[in-house]
């Protein structure tokens, strides 16, 4: 990306529907993610209760999503977010259903837990089809060059919602109560969709057609690119690490009532701001963008994400928490972008879809696995040990993948897509 053209994706229509159409699903995912949790741990007191929504979304996510990248390559990518989205949009109404005081009433506590979480996987299915999707349209959507452009553009706008939506989301929940919020998160996923039949352009249609390629072939396909592409293998497996072990945003709300000792208001800020940092560090890359030497970049970025998750994990003031995990969200901001591009730079238009399908099971499916991974872990090992166990582990792996990948830390990805 010329550094002389930081706005180079929006100068494009379709691109400008999809980045706001996701700034919408981001806000209305995460204000329903953040009440629910906030509202099951506030009943249970149990962290295996927070695990168990990462579980439920995450079993059906990895089960669906090669799936899903394999139909994303075959058929129009935007039929297939808007179905999603209509699942989507069918869990939200049925939360909200399911937490109205006159409904509440009908069913005992035990029965309305099964329905959220059945809810929660049924949002689960919808993202195995939706994410590689959405992530193969974006490349349709503007010319290779701007690549990185729309890959920082797009998680900056992703990120704003991020800082928005668990913000608004712990304010409304104390402000209006859980159904009233989630009545909000059914209008947010409704804009989207909205939003999305306005995208005109029509995906690449590859050169070189799967039609006669069986379904088990073509997964076999996508996981053999990306282990064979050392690059792209060891971003997305340092990202799955990293993530998994070294992820708090499941476990928070048990930091904000038993350690720090912060509302629901609390909650919110304390969830937003790694994506505060994020932001920032992302518009940050607009300008300059870190894909000269992006391996290096990443796992400086990755270490520094690990360092001040043991921060995180060691303080009792609220304003420091904060400040670790806006450090923690401004690394990861870094090696997301790194990631992002390396994947829509080195991946053919032919099998997009499914190495997308392969970089959310082991990246984007991370985040909910990790999310039971700390629920059990704090239940075993207690709230605090277990981050600065997995603070550990993060920082163990970037050592070991540094010693195994010297000869990538002079990479430059600007370089890679001249010459494809």
């Amino acid at each position: 990306m010329n550094n002389q053209q930081p706005f180079l994706a929006f100068r494009y229509t379709d691109f400008r529907l999809y980045t706001l159409a996701n700034f919408f699903q981001t806000l209305a995912i995460l204000i329903q993610e953040l009440v629910i949790s906030w509202e099951l741990y506030r009943v249970t007191k149990n962290p295996l209760a927070l695990g168990f929504i990462g579980l439920a979304e995450a079993v059906p996510y990895i089960c669906l999503a090669l799936f899903g990248g394999y139909l994303a390559d075959k058929y129009n990518k935007k039929k297939i977010i808007q179905w999603a989205l209509l699942i989507i949009l069918l869990s939200s109404s049925i939360l909200y259903w399911i937490t109205l005081p006159e409904t509440a009433q009908k069913f005992p506590q035990e029965q309305r837990f099964l329905i959220i979480y059945f809810v929660i996987f049924l949002v689960g299915t919808a993202r195995g089809f939706y994410s590689p999707a959405i992530q193969s349209l974006r490349p349709n959507l503007v010319p290779k060059e701007a690549f990185a452009n729309a890959s920082t553009w797009h998680t900056s706008v992703w990120q704003a919602g991020v800082i928005l939506g668990p913000t608004m989301g712990g304010f409304l929940y104390a402000w209006w109560g859980l159904s009233a919020t989630l009545l909000l998160v059914i209008g947010f996923v409704a804009i989207d969709i909205c939003l999305l039949s306005f995208i005109k352009t029509k995906p690449i249609v590859s050169n070189k057609p799967t039609e006669n390629t069986s379904i088990f072939t073509s997964f076999r396909e996508g996981f053999s690119f990306v282990y064979q592409n050392k690059l792209l293998f060891y971003s997305i497996s340092l990202d799955l690490v990293s993530v998994f072990f070294g992820g708090v945003i499941a476990i928070l709300p048990v930091f904000a009532a038993d350690v720090l000792h912060i509302g629901a208001e609390g909650l919110g800020i304390l969830r937003a701001s790694p994506s505060v940092g994020s932001l920032l560090a992302l518009i940050l890359q607009a300008f300059y963008p870190p894909t000269k030497r992006a391996w290096r970049n990443m796992l400086i970025a990755i270490t520094g994400f690990g360092i001040f998750t043991l921060v995180f994990a060691l303080s009792e003031n609220f304003w420091l928490s904060c400040f670790a995990l806006f450090l923690t969200g401004a690394f990861d901001a870094v090696s997301m972008v790194v990631r992002r591009t390396i994947v829509d730079v080195m991946t053919p238009e032919n099998i997009r879809g499914r190495v997308n399908a392969v970089n959310g099971i082991f990246v984007s499916s991370s985040n909910e696995l990790g999310a039971f991974e700390s629920g059990v872990a704090a239940k075993l090992f207690g709230t605090v040990p277990s981050i600065l166990i997995g603070a550990s582990c993060t920082l163990a792996t970037v050592g070991l993948v540094w010693f195994k990948s010297k000869s990538l830390l002079d990479v430059d990805l600007s370089t890679l897509k001249k010459e494809d």
